[in-house]
């Protein structure tokens, strides 16, 4: 199981995959805005979207789980 974290705070600006997607390493998941800069987060490993841990909008902070993958 692998987890994608926010690397820094920002603000959930677009979720692109849903439960039950499969991704693999480096697809784009989640973008995470900060500072007026979109910045793409990935997916650490091959595999399937297991949870969504965050919503459009939502304000998260560094090291904050954001999705699980299996």
């Amino acid at each position: 199981m692998s987890v994608v974290e926010a690397p820094f705070p920002g603000t959930i600006s677009e979720i692109l995959v849903k439960v039950g997607d499969s991704v693999k390493e480096d697809d784009e998941m989640i973008i995470i805005e900060a500072m007026k800069m979109k910045n793409p987060l990935v997916s650490p490993a091959d595999g399937k979207v297991k949870e969504i841990k965050v919503k459009e909008q939502e304000e998260v902070q560094t090291g904050q789980v954001l999705a699980v993958i299996e």
